[in-house]
């Protein structure tokens, strides 16, 4: 599905984020940057040994922040790696959440990327509920796309079904509320 205004377009998809074509793709990061379990460990896997190369002098990341490196071996020319927060730890959890898809998107308008392809962040590993977390990520994925120069479309690529079907159960209503326009698949 897809919701657009103003030639600018969110689009949910059931997918692989190492996958996707985009400018750049989100990682769901730990703080330092690692490898490791879940999209962090899918997208170093992808990328290969070079990706962890280069985020090592990083100095690592904190909650709510993005850093930005190339795509090695992923199609992305760029991954943005943000640290979503931990449910039930990292409080303000909501504000937090909305700030990693807000700095990552500062990220791609630093490098002027056209596309951007987002996991659910947090909801892995890090806990936060999808029925939670998905208002907080469709509001500010729209909100941002209605200021961005560069960015005109974002990918929210979903890897469960039901998480699927929360995201664009949220991104309908949301869509109605703003007058975006919705696009079936």
């Amino acid at each position: 599905m897809r919701i657009c205004r103003n030639q600018r377009c969110l689009e949910l998809i059931r997918g692989d984020i190492t996958r996707q074509g985009t400018d750049a793709v989100v990682n769901a990061a730990n703080k330092a940057l690692a490898p490791g379990g879940g999209v962090a460990g899918a997208i170093h896997r992808m990328a290969g040994e070079g990706l962890w190369q280069e985020c090592r002098p990083l100095g690592g990341c904190d909650t709510g922040e993005a850093k930005i490196t190339g795509g090695h071996q992923l199609p992305a020319a760029y991954i943005i790696h943000t640290v979503g927060p931990v449910y039930g730890e990292d409080e303000p959890a909501d504000e937090l959440l909305a700030q990693c898809y807000r700095e990552s998107l500062k990220r791609a308008e630093e490098r002027s990327l056209a596309s951007v392809a987002f996991p659910a962040l947090s909801t892995g590993a890090f806990g936060y509920p999808v029925k939670e977390s998905a208002p907080i990520a469709v509001a500010t994925l729209m909100e941002a796309l209605e200021q961005t120069e560069s960015v005109t479309q974002i990918r929210l690529v979903l890897f469960g079904q039901r998480d699927l079907e929360a995201h664009t159960q949220v991104a309908k209503g949301e869509a109605a509320r703003r007058g975006w326009q919705v696009q079936e698949a």
